[in-house]
């Protein structure tokens, strides 16, 4: 009977993820995630009473994907700014592939007070290592550069989010973009080349991102 409950749990909150993340959290609706997820309103509603408590859901389940992340990239114990473009295209690639993370990371900003807040994840240990670490060789650049990070994370989540509507999609995938872009700023950030481009973790291609209705 758990393994039972724990599966529908799990459907549930694959098919909502999926509705918040393509409709955002006004726009979705319990019957469409029901139908998706192959249950009645009423195995629905004995799990997650509204909404709001789904939602919620979601986001605690995506905010935990993005620390083990942030402890991944952590454990390199790569320089301050390594770390920070090694962290943001481990996001993107997290982002890319697991559409609980993109549904967190929406209803982080379309929920007043939603928490936990997705960017608390891992924007503090950004700062921290350009702070604290002296990753950054003045507050001013601490705080373009953090900036830049969460301009890059951002700007590709929402790419990835409408990445099927594209016509004509941008070559590659977006992580790889952005690890180029980092590999440009740190070598011009420390007047020396060769450095090598921030891999994302995953070596395979990530799934194609589709909005289920």
């Amino acid at each position: 009977m758990q393994d039972r409950a724990a599966r529908t749990r799990q459907l549930v909150m694959r098919a909502a993820a999926s509705e918040f993340d393509s409709r955002g959290y006004a726009g979705s609706s319990l019957s469409r995630i029901t139908r998706a997820a192959g249950i009645s309103v009423g195995a629905l509603t004995f799990h997650f009473p509204n909404k709001k408590e789904l939602a919620a859901a979601v986001c605690t389940q995506g905010h935990a994907a993005t620390e083990s992340t942030v402890r991944r990239v952590t454990v390199r114990q790569e320089p301050p700014l390594q770390s920070v473009a090694s962290l943001s295209v481990a996001l993107i690639t997290l982002l890319e592939e697991e559409v609980t993370v993109r549904a967190a990371a929406r209803l982080s900003r379309e929920i007043p007070g939603c928490q936990p807040e997705w960017t608390s994840a891992w924007m503090p240990v950004v700062q921290d290592w350009l702070r604290a670490r002296a990753g950054a060789r003045t507050p001013a650049e601490g705080a373009a550069l953090t900036s830049l990070a969460t301009f890059l994370v951002a700007g590709a989540e929402n790419e990835i989010r409408q990445r099927a509507a594209y016509l004509d999609a941008p070559a590659g995938r977006p992580a790889q973009r952005v690890a180029h872009i980092w590999e440009l700023m740190l070598r011009g950030l420390t007047g020396e080349t060769g450095h090598t481009a921030p891999t994302p973790p995953s070596t395979g291609t990530a799934p194609p991102v589709t909005n289920e209705a």
